[in-house]
């Protein structure tokens, strides 16, 4: 099948990428979503589909921040203590299908610093 735009590319490496990347509630997936004005992080226990806990630039302490490699920084501490407030220490990065790089390279950099284990 002819892939049609970049979107739908990055669809098909998340798909890919999910085949091997499962959360467990010992060990939920850290999903993360970037759109053009916006960061969603999520923790899935994939095994009871379940959200344990979520941070985004869209509300909270980040509200209105531009989406730069500053924000990402405190979005993945912001993450990690999330997580730890629900009891997560281990988690399974799922990039989205996005570029490891950037933006998402230093998010994942502030939530290794701030105690999550990848």
């Amino acid at each position: 099948m002819k892939v049609k735009s970049l979107k739908e590319y990055r669809v098909r490496r998340h798909l890919r990428l999910r085949r091997k990347v499962k959360g467990t509630a010992e060990r939920p997936r850290m999903s993360v979503f970037m759109s053009n004005r916006y960061f969603y992080i999520q923790f899935v226990d994939d095994a009871s589909s379940r959200t344990l806990a979520s941070v985004s630039t869209a509300a909270g302490e980040l509200k209105g921040s531009k989406l730069n490699v500053e924000t990402a920084k405190k979005l993945g501490a912001l993450a990690a203590k999330a997580a730890q407030d629900k009891g997560i220490t281990a988690v399974v990065f799922d990039r989205g299908g996005f570029a490891y790089r950037g933006r998402l390279q230093a998010l994942a950099d502030a939530a290794r610093e701030a105690g999550l284990q990848f």
